[in-house]
C-alpha cells in the first residue's frame, strides 16, 4: 500500500515594489521569540543563522516603519504590538483554514490511492471538527482514512447518500439534552440503519483569556455582561448545543453580544478570543488550552461514529476498531485536554447507548 501522504500547509507572502519581502520564516522566528525572549535561541529554533534572523526583522521595520520586536538590555527580546499582530493573523489562518486544508490533502491523497492500488481501501470519513478525530490519520499504517471535516447535517447526508463510509455525531451525556439534539436530527436519522461506534467524550464551554479584566461563568452572566462573544458557524453541532443551552437557561440567542464574524473549528474561535479580538467563545476545552486561555465547562458530549450496520463486516473498518480499542491510541486520546476514551471501537445503537447515559 502507498504510505507516502502530500501535505498542505498555507504560507504568508508579503510583497513590495521591489519584490517579495518575508519569507514564512518569519512567523516561526516571532514565534520563537515569544516563547524564549532570546533572539539567538529563536533564530535557532527556526534553523535560520542569528544574521538572517537580524536581517529579517530589520526588513519588516523598515517596511512598515515600525518594529517588530522590542529589545532592552537585561530583559532579552519580545515583540512588539506589530509582532504580536502579525503572529496572531497568521495563527488565526492556520486555525480557520487548518480543518479545510487537511480536508483536501486527504482527498488528494485517496485520489492518488486509487490509482496506484486499482481499488479503494480507504474509509471515508466525514467529521465535525475535532481533536480526537484528528488523531485518526496519523494510524494510517493500521487503516487508510479520507477525513473530510464537515458540519453534522453534512456529515450525516453524505451517510444516507452513500457518500462515506462513517460521519461523526455528538450530543451531550445529559439525557435531556440529548434528547433535543436527537430530536433536531431527527429527519436524517430515519429507522433502524445505523450503528454507532462509541469514540470519546469531550467538553464543551466558556474560555476567556487569563489577563481578561471581567469574566464570566454562566450563560446568564455572559448574557447580562455584555461582553463580546465569538461562536461558531450557524450549521455547526457546536452552535446547535449552545442555543440549545441558552433556551435551557431561559435566553434567546440575540441575548448575547454575538460578532457578527463566525468561525468554523474550535480552534479558529479559541485564536479569536486569544488576539483579544473578542472576549468570550464556545467550543472544546482542548481548543482553550491551546491558547492558553481560561474554560469554564458548560456541557459533556459523547462524540461518535455512525455507519450503515450493512457494512459493519468490511475488513478496513474492523482495521478501524481495532485501532481505537488499542492503548497506543487510547493513550494519545489521554493526552487530549478535556477528552476522556468512552468505550473507543464499542459498537453500539441510540438506545443502548441513551439507556446508560450519564
Amino acid at each position: 500500500m502507498h504510505k507516502k501522504k502530500l501535505s498542505i500547509a498555507p504560507a504568508w507572502i508579503f510583497r513590495t515594489d521591489e519584490g517579495d519581502l518575508f519569507e514564512p520564516v518569519l512567523f516561526r522566528l516571532l514565534e520563537n521569540i515569544r516563547e524564549s525572549g532570546k533572539l539567538t535561541s529563536a533564530a535557532a529554533a527556526a534553523g535560520i543563522s542569528y544574521r538572517h534572523a537580524w536581517n529579517l526583522l530589520n526588513r519588516g521595520a523598515d517596511t512598515f516603519g515600525l518594529p517588530l520586536v522590542l529589545m532592552r538590555k537585561g530583559h532579552g527580546t519580545q515583540l512588539s504590538p506589530l509582532g504580536e499582530k502579525l503572529l496572531w493573523a497568521d495563527q488565526r489562518v492556520k486555525a480557520r483554514l487548518g480543518p479545510q486544508i487537511d480536508s483536501m490533502a486527504s482527498e488528494f491523497n485517496d485520489q492518488i490511492q486509487q490509482l496506484l492500488a486499482g481499488q479503494h481501501p480507504v474509509l471515508r470519513l466525514h467529521a465535525s471538527h475535532g481533536y480526537a478525530v484528528a488523531l485518526l490519520p496519523e494510524f494510517s499504517d493500521q487503516v487508510e482514512i479520507n477525513l473530510q471535516y464537515r458540519n453534522p447535517e453534512e456529515a450525516l447526508t453524505a451517510l444516507n447518500r452513500g457518500e462515506c463510509d462513517l460521519a461523526s455525531f455528538h450530543f451531550p451525556t445529559c439525557p435531556e439534552r440529548a434528547r433535543e439534539i436527537l430530536h433536531y436530527y431527527r429527519h436524517q436519522l430515519v429507522g433502524d440503519q445505523f450503528r454507532l461506534i462509541r469514540f470519546v467524550t469531550r467538553r464543551e464551554g466558556l474560555m476567556m483569556r487569563k489577563d481578561a479584566p471581567v469574566k464570566v461563568s454562566s450563560l446568564p452572566e455572559l448574557a447580562s455582561s455584555g461582553l463580546r462573544f465569538i461562536g461558531r458557524d450557524r450549521h455547526s453541532g457546536t452552535r446547535v448545543l449552545f442555543n440549545l443551552l441558552l433556551r435551557q437557561a431561559g435566553l434567546a440567542e440575540d441575548s448575547i453580544n454575538r460578532s457578527p464574524q463566525q468561525e468554523f473549528t474550535h480552534t479558529a474561535v479559541a485564536a479569536f478570543v486569544a488576539a483579544g479580538m473578542a472576549d468570550v467563545g464556545f467550543g472544546v476545552e482542548a481548543a482553550a488550552s491551546q491558547f492558553n486561555l481560561d474554560f469554564v465547562e458548560m456541557a459533556r458530549e459523547h462524540y461518535l461514529l455512525l455507519c450503515h450496520k450493512d457494512r459493519m463486516d468490511q475488513s478496513n473498518l474492523n482495521h478501524l476498531l481495532n485501532l481505537m480499542r488499542s492503548q497506543p491510541f487510547i493513550d494519545r486520546i489521554h493526552h487530549l485536554p478535556g477528552y476522556e476514551p468512552d468505550a473507543p471501537g464499542t459498537v453500539t445503537t441510540f438506545e443502548q447507548l441513551l439507556a446508560g447515559v450519564d
